[in-house]
């Protein structure tokens, strides 16, 4: 009886197992999907943390989901004075940097220099509140003030129609952020990545090349200047100018190239020192401030504007200003401004991510890049309010953060603080500053941008990497920043789209007194056993795609058709071993059951 009993129960279970396969549940939907990665980015540890718990109050569900979402409520708790001091000095220095910095990327996006200092109050102050990064420093950068210049003329023009150029970046700052916001709440950040390392890096070396090309026109005195942004047509316009080929009024002026240059060489060589000595490390960062100070006094006692030097005269003062009523959400550059502000979030966002990964690795902390997107996109979107544009994460100034002892979010809050408080009292006497000296502060940060040793070691780990590194770097030097961005994405696309479709196969042997079993062309001294070919396929998936590709490879090694393996078997194929895993062209050790 007992054993009809399990006989019964086994063939229930097969019954309901068959079952079960053949009329199988259907997949939740699609705004199921939705739902669930909008509530993983908000709420805590998903929907058990939040909902599932029945110990915890509705009070305490909420602080919960406040927590996640403003991380300065959590660590905020435990915050000390010890801790407040390095934060102080360290924002105190920051803001040092970061407010000619801020006037200068300004000038870059054709805007007033207010608005690079606004930039510098608000978005700063949001992320301090809602990001995971403890070392960031949140503000305007160069890369993307570039990509305003060099985008948004083509729809409105800076100098015939300055205040409909403003409401235009003003629009293209709040679709940036729309965008951001957009890729963290439905955790959509793969989009990203799409723009790789190796493209970003032509990217930025071809981006500081041009910003600094850019930058002739203060460090000559020129009042007039190409609107393009392609080497040519900027080189080309130097020439004229420096030949007196132009207007009178368009000639270039030798005190504001000597005032620029000196400047740039003094800033140039204290980072020179700081680097030498760590103990400086305070030098560099406060050598832009000094050189908008002491320019300042010297035009001003000279009266070097009376003789040629361009000086940035009036900056207004005081707290941002509303620009709601500024944006354009109904009017025929709609389009544009969306356009313009997709890109701007995934360069901003891929700078950013970079950046913050880069010091949170150093300090041994996770950095969520959905939780960042979030951040970003709430800062931006607040600052397209506050008369704020595009803010991301610098590096220059991330690193100044760093060496000079941050220890929390606090130093952006000191920072903003420090930016609010020169708005209200001190921007009059900006009135003097020569613009050749803001020219040589956006000069001195673009060495930064350029890495060739990076570029060097990309070239010799992947070549089709490094062709997305040359597009992305001729495509901005040579035509447009949408050009450039655009063969770089085909370009990586296209890679993609090779290793699919011809997926890496290698014939594997053991090396000698090891356990590893390596790629035999790579690896000659490896030893394969008669009869048995032990072939790796190091592709992610396998689909209709490749399916045919790896199964001709495999025939014709099983058949002997290849010279190489002839002697690699040595004798007829008897067994064929698949190894499925990805190594990526390192070793494989060998388990048990592989041995």
């Amino acid at each position: 009886m007992r054993e009809q009993g399990v006989f019964h129960l086994e063939e229930h279970g097969q019954t309901e197992r068959s079952q079960w396969v053949l009329d199988s549940p259907n997949p939740p939907p699609l705004w199921k999907k939705l739902f669930s990665s909008v509530k993983e980015t908000i709420l805590p540890h998903g929907n058990k943390f939040c909902f599932s718990s029945k110990r915890k109050t509705i009070n305490g569900h909420a602080l919960s989901c406040l927590q996640n979402l403003f991380p300065i409520i959590s660590w905020l708790r435990d915050y000390k004075v010890s801790k407040f001091k390095d934060d102080l000095l360290a924002g105190l220095t920051l803001a040092s940097l970061c407010i000619p910095q801020s006037i200068g990327y300004a000038t870059l996006a054709k805007v007033a220099p207010e608005y690079g200092l606004y930039t510098s109050v608000v978005p700063p102050l949001i992320y301090a509140m809602m990001g995971s990064s403890r070392e960031i420093a949140i503000g305007p950068v160069a890369v993307v003030s570039m990509l305003l210049a060099s985008l948004v003329p083509k729809v409105e023009d800076p100098v015939t129609n300055p205040n409909a150029y403003r409401n235009l970046v003003f629009t293209v700052t709040f679709f940036t952020g729309i965008f951001q916001t957009a890729f963290g709440v439905f955790r959509l950040g793969f989009l990203v990545d799409f723009l790789s390392h190796a493209a970003l890096v032509g990217f930025m070396a071809g981006a500081a090349i041009i910003i600094g090309l850019q930058q002739l026109k203060g460090l000559l005195g020129l009042s007039h200047f190409t609107s393009k942004t392609d080497v040519v047509s900027v080189l080309a316009s130097v020439y004229k100018s420096l030949h007196n080929q132009i207007a009178p009024g368009q000639k270039w002026n030798p005190l504001n190239f000597v005032l620029g240059c000196s400047f740039l060489i003094f800033i140039l060589i204290t980072r020179f020192i700081g680097r030498r000595n760590r103990k400086l490390f305070w030098l560099p960062a406060i050598s832009p401030l000094l050189s908008v100070i002491l320019s300042t006094l010297i035009v001003y006692l000279s009266r070097a504007d009376k003789h040629g030097v361009n000086i940035i005269k009036h900056v207004k003062g005081g707290l941002n200003p509303s620009s709601l009523h500024q944006l354009q959400l109904h009017g025929p550059h709609v389009g544009q401004a969306a356009k313009i502000g997709l890109i701007c979030s995934v360069i901003a966002l891929t700078e950013a991510i970079a950046v913050g990964r880069s010091f949170a690795s150093i300090k041994g902390y996770h950095l969520d890049g959905n939780k960042e997107m979030l951040s970003m996109g709430i800062m931006n979107i607040a600052g397209s309010l506050t008369s704020c544009y595009v803010a991301t994460g610098s590096f220059s100034r991330t690193a100044v953060n760093f060496s000079a002892g941050c220890q929390t979010a606090v130093s952006n809050i000191v920072m903003a603080v420090t930016v609010f408080l020169s708005l209200e009292l001190f921007t009059r006497l900006l009135y003097y500053t020569p613009v050749a000296i803001l020219a040589s502060i956006v000069l001195s940060a673009l060495p930064g941008l350029i890495d060739l040793s990076e570029a060097c070691y990309i070239w010799k780990v992947d070549k089709l990497d490094f062709l997305a590194c040359i597009g992305a770097f001729l495509g901005v030097l040579f035509a447009t920043v949408e050009i450039g961005l655009l063969v770089a994405v085909i370009i990586s696309f296209a890679k993609i789209l090779i290793q699919s479709i011809r997926p890496g196969i290698e014939v594997l042997g053991r090396v000698p007194r090891t356990e590893a079993f390596c790629d035999v062309t790579q690896y000659p001294m490896a030893i394969s056993t008669p009869g048995i070919i032990v072939i790796r396929i190091s592709s992610g998936s396998l689909c209709f795609a490749n399916a045919n590709f790896v199964r001709e490879r495999i025939l014709k090694w099983v058949s002997q058709d290849e010279d190489d393996l002839k002697e690699t078997t040595k004798g007829r194929v008897q067994a064929v071993i698949l190894d499925m895993t990805i190594s990526y062209g390192q070793p494989k050790v060998a388990s048990n059951s592989q041995a």
